[in-house]
């Protein structure tokens, strides 16, 4: 088959014009188009009054390899990619130890999947509950103000993807089509099939719950053993080789290869990790509030008159201004028609995070905007990026009463550095409930100043965004981790043997898709490590 790119045809194109797209781009009778596949189907706003979608085709013709010798050079023309996955290894019958994964986010999804798939029978160690139990859980703090430390948002089978936007895209390099892997898994798993060609797929929180539980059944007929409630409070280390690992109730599990998939929030693992030597560092990562508008605004500013087509869908926005104080700030993690969420998982500090379900069809739409620091900007020990993210958390919840409500500001107020003492008509989605303010004390000086200078870069690209009724919410500070477990060309620690640290938590991905892909990196480098090591 043959692969053609950046097809563009008008938003309401009849059914016929992708064929015929097709045969004029090969210069061939439209016989000879045998069958054709949507690969890839995006759509390019820039033009709001003329919308187009972009398609990417797998093309069956006659005479293949003369048209492709005759078309040989023409960009956007060339044979189908191979996308089919292989494994690296089979477990033989004889292997006696087993591989540890450490948490089931999408990392530790993957990571044990493809493990299971290759015979290794992990085990799987989730410090939360599964995830049916965790929902319940995390609606206690959103619905009660009542936290489970160890079941929320971050904690619990399936991470804190699990409520997110559930967006499965991203602009990491995937040479080897690993992304498809996760693609493929996910349909079988029950997510709509459309998440395969369109460019911008996403999930939302309630189907991910389902297809959590499908993929656990999976690895557990495969041989893979899950144990929740099982935090993982030390390890074992012997002549800079892993060997153990010791869980919260004191039992002992022998180790000798290990992934890491804890997440961006395992502090007390961080610490513990560092305790013990293993190389960490501390990397940059981002704080701000969420921002809050009507989607039919953000709606109406990308795609005009063209709002609410059913194959645009909610419109979603990038956005990004350099400062004059050399901040850089820009949105993050952007969920169209979704809500904000509290997403702490300690008790007496306040998070926010962004949520959308599959639909996408609540009223507003919300992101982060954020500020980027570094290490310079909270220097010490390696984990001195925590206590940065931990006073700014607990300071939310001083500025929101001390009940887990986020404190909020107006937009205009926000700007015109006045607190805000009602709200107009915006309504903030975030649960258990917001606090109006003032949020100038909410984060350090230079990313307030920061914020307010680019609010009003952001109305010029996006007409509304700054906005007076517009909410901003406090704080968001997991937008990745702070910290990076370094690891070697075999994936595993710089200094530790057997252990190989992997996904978010690690700093080696941001979002569901790079940290599953990550996931199946680190598994394969481990399968290989454990057959040089047979018995």
């Amino acid at each position: 088959m043959l692969r053609l790119t950046e097809i563009s045809l008008p938003l309401d194109h009849p059914e016929a014009a992708l064929a015929e797209a097709a045969v004029a781009r090969l210069g061939i009778p439209a016989e000879d188009l045998l069958g054709f596949t949507i690969v890839r189907r995006g759509y390019d706003a820039r033009k709001r009054s003329g919308i187009l979608l972009v398609y990417t085709l797998d093309v069956d013709i006659r005479n293949e390899a003369q048209v492709l010798d005759r078309l040989k050079g023409r960009p956007a023309i060339g044979p189908k990619p191979d996308t089919q996955y292989r494994f690296v290894g089979r477990a033989p019958a004889n292997l006696t130890s087993r591989p540890v994964v450490i948490g089931t986010g999408p990392c530790g999804l993957f990571a044990g999947l493809i493990l299971a798939q290759m015979g290794f029978r992990p085990i799987i160690l989730e410090r939360g509950k599964e995830v049916r139990e965790r929902t319940k859980d995390t609606w206690d703090l959103w619905r009660r103000r009542k936290l489970h430390p160890e079941s929320n948002v971050q904690f619990g089978e399936g991470g804190a993807g699990t409520f997110s936007d559930g967006k499965l895209y991203s602009q990491i390099k995937d040479p080897r089509h690993y992304g498809r892997k996760v693609l493929d898994e996910f349909v079988k798993a029950g997510a709509p099939p459309e998440i395969l060609f369109v460019s911008k797929p996403h999930i939302g929180t309630f189907r991910l719950v389902k297809m959590v539980e499908m993929m656990r059944a999976s690895i557990e007929a495969l041989g893979g053993e899950y144990r929740f409630d099982s935090r993982v409070d030390d390890i074992e280390i012997v002549d800079g080789r892993m060997r153990a690992v010791t869980l919260a109730s004191g039992e002992v599990i022998p180790a000798d290869h290990v992934v890491l998939a804890v997440g961006h929030s395992a502090r007390d693992t961080f610490q513990m990790l560092h305790r013990r030597g293993v190389y960490i560092e501390a990397k940059p990562f981002s704080l701000g509030f969420r921002i809050e508008h009507p989607q039919s605004l953000i709606d109406r500013a990308r795609f005009g008159q063209h709002a609410g087509h059913p194959l645009l869908g909610a419109a979603d926005y990038k956005l990004v201004h350099h400062a004059g104080n050399g901040r850089a700030v820009y949105s993050f993690c952007m969920c169209p028609g979704g809500t904000v969420v509290a997403a702490t998982s300690e008790p007496g500090r306040v998070v926010t995070n962004g949520m959308s379900q599959y639909s996408r069809n609540e009223r507003n739409a919300n992101s982060g905007i954020v500020v980027g620091i570094t290490p310079a900007d909270y220097p010490g020990n390696p984990l001195a990026g925590i206590d940065c993210q931990r006073l700014w958390e607990s300071r939310a919840f001083e500025l929101g009463g001390g009940d887990y409500s986020a404190p909020g500001q107006l937009v205009g107020d926000f700007l015109a550095a006045r607190p805000s003492r009602e709200l107009g008509n915006v309504a903030p989605s975030y649960k258990p409930g917001v606090l109006l303010g003032d949020l100038s004390t909410a984060l350090p000086a230079y990313a307030i100043e920061a914020i307010r200078e680019a609010l009003p870069a952001f109305e010029r690209q996006i007409k509304g965004f700054a906005m007076h009724d517009a909410v901003l919410t406090g704080v968001e500070t997991r937008t990745s981790s702070p910290i990076r477990i370094r690891r070697n060309d075999q994936l595993e620690s710089m200094n530790v043997r057997g252990l190989f640290p992997a996904g978010e938590g690690a700093g080696y991905a941001g979002g569901i898709l790079s940290a599953a892909v990550d996931g199946i990196r680190v598994a394969e480098a481990l399968a290989l490590s454990m057959l040089e090591h047979k018995p």
